[in-house]
């Protein structure tokens, strides 16, 4: 990966940081130590787990039997399905490919289509969540290494770092370093050859106050459709606190590199009727360009992820302050193999064609055919007159001019390899500060803060000539075409203000935040095609209130929040959209609802309304049929109605006994479309119903426990003519640690885990007129040895 040198703003944010720093630990003594801080930190994750947060707006987190319920291998995106209102779906049982991940809550959307769902690592934006640059949670954090995940499904907190987040916002957070020095040694293997390691060591404390882990991994699985791929992920990560003077220092570091092979979306119920267990891949070379197309093997995805930040967070009298600098660098390229060699240079009919000649590359331009066979001297052959062809798989099937039976012997088929390069390079600053003081002998916090960022995306792609298209995939190393290449910088600026006061009998907050967003284009190729587009928001309101009622443990609590996504980058990737007529997303949620909280019964019930206006969408001005593989439909990206969302969440966490635990939640949402065509039709992947029941009982040294979730049914189309039926999935697990064993040996953990118990057949992700198989029954075991 190269170098990125941050310019004069990120100098200028890291000097801040230093002299704050060392203001504070020159002019206050030390008050407490980095042991405390790892402690107090615990305790509030648990605290988040049992009773969600006590705030204004619906939250709830993952627990630990939640987590148990998933491998190690699974990503750390699965752990949050079975909260209230939050549908995750991943066409791979471990979660090996972002290509069919899909997230749903209250109606909003993370998947190919649409990033209306904020995410953020450690409270730091995760630097946007699409396909094509964009990096999840699941990039960042080892399964082992995640502390908590918070989900707010709504109005979320204002100082969320996210300019996606219309509908909620997901906060993955990591371990803490352990007190004590330790080395913790993880296995793990599974069906479809899948395996990983794991290895942590924490450092104890290695300097006065100070304490570190880093940790290394290696995972391995097959694709569970034929085991013709293998995906892999190699993972490394370090964190270190320490407490200098009166400062908290935090540093955090993540490299994560993946390669994915993706599965294949099933187009239409009639599919999926017709073979509910194969994405319709293949495994084998045919040596037919237009049936190699979906060849397994070139179908991938290649993603490589380095990120770090510090942290620094001191008090200056009745205020505390948070800040930190991060730096995020993402890379890779996503490939598929086009059935034809492009013909974007007129070489005159006749004669050879220079897209064969591996010394010349063609920049920029377009297509202007394309080329299926040609001779030995490299000459397009055109296919027999009146022939009929017998291809009838995939899309349908293909003329005659792509079938090798309508040509005259010794015609030579071509392909193409083509690569579609992202490369990201980010780098941000935040600060918050929150000043506790007294108004009228009643308890008053004020807290601020900003959030900046600049980023720069560049994106190109090129097409590579298969190199003997009969024989395999294999593809010349020179491109014959780089069809476009593009930079995105966008510089983002958000800064907030709440206010929140308790009365004794309430508490209640009013704040105000601004987003300024500045996303352009710079065509590397075609100056001329050149865009900037201003998606500032207007000053986005939020309010909200919690009061306590008679009944001890019980809290009324309401919210009121103007969400905001910007316009992103990817608008401006065609050249005829009119960015000037696209407006930002723009969202008002309310939230309502009652909390109890008492030792051994936790339970939540939330009303909320949502009103998303603005929304944007591709509308294409022609149908093209199977993949677009240059992307050369004419049409642009337009404001498109927006969606209107009610529902009702609602979680009980009940301990039966001291040894059994019955957790259970109901969501009940109602999302349709309020745009001319569709109003009133049912939002595309959106289920009416869900229900979760678990069963977690833990005795000693001994865990099991099972989940089952109800998806009620789903529509495949905005016109809602294609319904998937409702499915049921369940998830078993039980372990048991062995302690005291000796010989440098702290414990020994042993766990099993059966995701799908009963193997049920269903379409998961969802995408517009088509979605992805479920992942099928998986097992796995996993050994971990801490010493």
């Amino acid at each position: 990966m190269k170098t990125y040198a941050p310019n004069k703003m990120s100098i200028i944010a890291l000097s801040v940081i230093s002299a704050m720093s060392l203001t504070a630990a020159n002019t206050y003594a030390q008050e407490a130590n980095a042991q405390s801080k790892i402690e107090k930190e615990e305790k509030d994750v648990e605290s988040i787990i049992v009773t969600g947060r006590n705030v204004s707006y619906a939250n709830s987190a993952a627990s630990a039997e939640m987590k148990k319920q998933q491998t190690s291998m699974t990503s750390v995106l699965a752990l949050i399905d079975n909260l209230p209102g939050v549908l995750v779906t991943e066409g791979d049982p471990f979660g090996s490919d972002e290509w069919s991940t899909s997230i749903s809550i209250r109606g909003f959307q993370l998947n190919l289509e649409s990033q209306q769902i904020g995410m953020t690592v450690d409270g730091i934006s995760n630097g946007n969540s699409n396909y094509g640059g964009g990096t999840k949670a699941s990039r960042y954090i080892d399964t082992e290494n995640l502390r908590s995940t918070e989900v707010s499904q709504g109005t979320a907190d204002i100082s969320s770092r996210s300019n996606e987040a219309l509908g909620g916002t997901m906060d993955f957070t990591t371990i803490m370093p352990a007190l004590d020095e330790q080395l913790t040694v993880s296995t793990t293997i599974g069906e479809n050859n899948a395996n990983k390691i794991y290895v942590r060591y924490d450092t104890g404390e290695i300097a006065q106050d100070t304490f570190a882990w880093m940790s290394l991994s290696t995972q391995q699985n097959d694709d569970y459709m034929d085991g013709s791929i293998t995906n892999t992920r190699d993972h490394l990560e370090g964190k270190i606190i320490s407490r200098v003077g009166e400062v908290d220092i935090t540093g955090y570091v993540s490299y994560d590199d993946a390669q994915e092979y993706t599965y294949q979306r099933i187009y239409g119920l009639a599919q999926y009727e017709q073979n509910s267990e194969w994405d319709g891949l293949t495994e084998d070379w045919s040596g037919i360009p237009y049936q190699d197309q979906v060849f397994r093997e070139g179908w991938v995805t290649e993603r490589e992820n380095f990120f770090t930040y510090l942290k620094a967070d001191f008090t200056l009298g009745n205020v505390d302050f948070s800040t930190n600098v991060y730096y995020h660098e993402n890379e890779g390229a996503g490939k598929w193999i086009p059935y034809y060699i492009a013909d974007v240079t007129d070489d005159g009919i006749g004669n050879p064609n220079s897209e064969l000649d591996t010394s010349t590359t063609a920049y920029g331009g377009s297509s202007q055919g394309f080329i299926y066979f040609v001779n030995r001297d490299g000459e397009t052959l055109s296919p027999l007159e009146g022939c009929a062809s017998s291809i009838s798989f995939p899309y349908g099937g293909g003329g005659p001019e792509m079938d090798p039976g309508c040509y005259e012997q010794g015609a030579i088929p071509v392909s193409s390899q083509r690569h579609t390069h992202y490369d990201k390079k980010r780098y941000g600053v935040n600060g918050d500060f929150v000043w506790y003081t007294t108004v009228s002998d009643m308890d008053n916090m004020l807290r601020g803060g900003f959030w900046y960022e600049d980023y720069e995306r560049s994106e190109y792609r090129d097409w590579h000539k298969t190199i003997d298209a009969a024989t395999g995939p294999r593809a010349e190393n020179t491109p014959y075409w780089i069809q476009y290449d593009r930079e995105f910088p966008v510089e983002t600026l958000m800064y907030y203000i709440e206010n929140e006061l308790d009365a004794g009998f309430v508490k209640v907050r009013l704040g105000a935040k601004q987003f300024n967003v500045d996303v352009s284009k710079e065509d590397q190729f075609v100056p001329e095609n050149d865009l900037n587009v201003s998606s500032d928001s207007d000053v986005l309101l939020s309010a909200g209130f919690v009061a306590p009622l008679p009944i001890r443990g019980l809290e009324l609590f309401g919210g009121y929040a103007e969400n905001f996504a910007a316009v992103k980058d990817a608008v401006l990737e065609r050249d005829d959209t009119d960015v000037s007529a696209v407006e930002p997303e723009t969202a008002d949620n309310i939230d309502i609802g009652l909390r109890y909280s008492t030792p051994g019964f936790n339970a939540s019930l939330t009303y909320y309304n949502i009103k998303f206006e603005n929304r944007i969408t591709f509308v294409s001005n022609e149908d093209v049929s199977g993949i677009d593989f240059l992307e050369a439909a004419a049409g642009g990206y337009i404001n498109d109605g927006g969606i209107e969302s009610d529902g009702i969440e609602a979680s009980i966490d009940y301990s039966i006994t001291d040894n059994l635990g019955l957790y259970v939640s109901y969501t009940k949402n109602d999302s349709t479309y309020t745009d001319d065509e569709f109003s009133g039709n049912t939002v595309i992947g959106t289920p009416e119903d869900m229900i979760v029941v678990s069963f977690d009982y833990a005795k000693n040294d001994f865990y099991a426990g099972i989940s089952t979730k109800y998806v009620g049914e789903r529509f495949l189309d905005q016109a809602n003519t294609q319904e998937t039926d409702s499915y049921v999935v369940s998830d078993l697990y039980l372990g048991k640690t062995i302690y005291d064993i000796g010989g440098g040996l702290d414990s020994i953990e042993l766990s099993f885990t059966i995701n799908n118990v009963f193997d049920e057949k269903y379409l998961g992700s969802i995408a517009p007129n088509a979605g992805w198989i479920g992942a099928p029954r998986i097992a796995a075991l996993n050994a971990k040895f801490v010493m």
